[in-house]
């Protein structure tokens, strides 16, 4: 079954209410002096910022919040899609129809134009496709703005694509342990441009156990920041009970506090 000699099978998605994003945009531009000498670099920086906001929301649980905060990233969006058709660079169809191509290249199964195929192959042949280069890199086209974590976890995923990978998470922890060891030489040693290396290795290590446990290191570690912050402050209200300044204490006094509020949580 080939997509020459079939038609994707388009679900219903309820075009209409995503369109009002894009004509709040035009009227605002026509109607508003601040809309209208925005360009896309000059909304780029609030666009960062929504997609922020959208997340911290999410992390937060906070429903209400994230319907607000959907809201104006959507805004921001549809934004950036007017100012396209202005330029005359794209327009919102033609934004919408390079999704909608993309979601079915990449889900032939649901759509039928083909059997399932593994999500990094498709991407690399996307890659290739883009490129116009058959022996482009792997990691060719990973945004240079990603922060070293997110990085970390694309570069693993794009290797893993072609079968450069552990088989499971068993092989990344051993892995793991080794660069352990290899942190502890470097700090008997002190060798400090050394230490930093190892340190980066664990870490790049680490990204990998994390995604082969089946999670994704950003979100495991905002789970440690969230449950330490909670920790800590409840170490300061005992702390504060006891009558013990934090700055002046011991660290095992400190330690100990800490064992408490560990065992309060159960």
């Amino acid at each position: 079954m080939g997509s020459e000699h079939n038609s994707p099978k388009r679900p219903d998605l309820g075009a209409g209410h995503m369109d009002r994003a894009v004509e709040l945009v035009r009227y605002l531009r026509v109607e508003c002096p601040w809309d209208r000498k925005q360009t896309p670099e000059s909304l780029a920086p609030h666009l960062l910022e929504e997609a922020h906001e959208v997340v911290g929301a999410i992390r937060e649980n906070h429903d209400d919040d994230l319907e607000g905060e959907l809201g104006d990233l959507l805004l921001n969006l549809s934004f950036q899609v007017v100012l396209g058709e202005e330029r005359r660079a794209f327009t919102a169809a033609s934004v919408m129809e390079r999704l909608e191509k993309k979601m079915w290249d990449r889900h032939p199964h649901l759509f039928g134009l083909g059997e399932k195929e593994d999500w990094e192959v498709i991407k690399a042949r996307e890659r290739r496709e883009k490129s116009g280069e058959e022996g482009a890199s792997v990691l060719a086209g990973i945004p240079a703005g990603l922060d070293p974590l997110h990085k970390a976890h694309r570069i693993q995923d794009r290797v893993s694509g072609v079968g450069f990978d552990w088989a499971d998470a068993a092989g990344a922890l051993e892995k793991v342990q080794e660069e352990v060891g290899e942190v502890l030489d470097a700090l008997a040693h002190e060798e400090s441009p050394r230490l930093e290396e190892e340190l980066g290795d664990l870490l790049f290590a680490v990204v990998n156990l994390v995604r082969l446990a089946g999670s994704h290191s950003a979100t495991a570690l905002e789970h440690a920041n969230r449950k330490f912050s909670r920790r800590f402050e409840r170490l300061e209200t005992m702390a504060a009970e006891l009558d013990i300044s934090i700055p002046d204490a011991t660290l095992e006094v400190l330690d100990a506090i800490w064992d408490e509020v560990k065992i309060e949580e159960g």
